[in-house]
């Protein structure tokens, strides 16, 4: 095996070892502020309200979740955007302004029985933290729900409703890849927002 082979890192991203000492510990708390910073979002953007006693819970619930659950160590290898980042808070709140009218009309539509599909979506980026933050983002807009998530391939299985053809089921692949790419351009690196021109085709996934 020649050396530059042996260097070049596996396909798709490999683990790479986590710094140790200093450095490693600072990373680890970064990664566990980062953590908190969502669930405590999280938990705000389901009770619907901006309040000091919903910001404490968020906290003590996040705490709780980060303490008693711990999960798998994520390392963000990216690096912050403010206007990407802006560009997806925007694009989310009209998302779900936009959906929560249209599950609303539905409901009060008198004998009207939407139909409803699982559609599976290869994700261009393929890391536990696009993976998470992507079903995160999906999930809280009404009409989408994760019903599965195949870690090892990148897939998620995403239920939508209200599909009326196959135009239903590519716009909502083509939504959903969307949100992958904004989360990417605003959190990812460099080399993340390059590959997300060369991810797998989500057309080869039957609906």
């Amino acid at each position: 095996m020649s050396a530059d082979r042996a260097a070049s890192p596996p396909p798709g991203g490999g683990a790479v070892r986590p710094p140790t000492g200093w450095r490693g510990w600072r990373g680890r708390r970064r990664d566990q502020a980062a953590a908190l910073g969502w669930l405590v979002a999280i938990w705000l953007l389901l009770w619907g309200d901006l309040s000091w006693a919903n910001l404490l819970g968020g906290v003590v619930i996040g705490v709780a979740v980060l303490l008693f659950f711990p999960l798998p160590p994520v390392t963000f290898g990216g690096r912050l955007r403010l206007g990407p980042l802006l560009v997806l808070t925007v694009t989310f709140v009209g998302e779900l302004i936009s959906a929560s009218v249209h599950v609303a009309a539905i409901a009060v539509r008198p004998g009207f029985r939407p139909r409803g599909a699982i559609i599976g979506v290869p994700l261009r980026i393929r890391t536990d933290l696009n993976l998470a933050l992507t079903a995160e983002v999906i999930s809280l807009v009404p009409g989408t729900l994760i019903v599965d998530v195949d870690r090892e391939k990148g897939v998620l299985y995403v239920h939508v409703l209200d599909v009326r053809g196959p135009e239903d089921l590519a716009g909502s692949r083509e939504r959903i890849r969307d949100v992958e790419r904004r989360i990417v351009r605003a959190v990812g690196s460099a080399e993340e927002v390059r590959r997300l021109h060369t991810g797998p085709d989500d057309r080869r996934t039957r609906p």
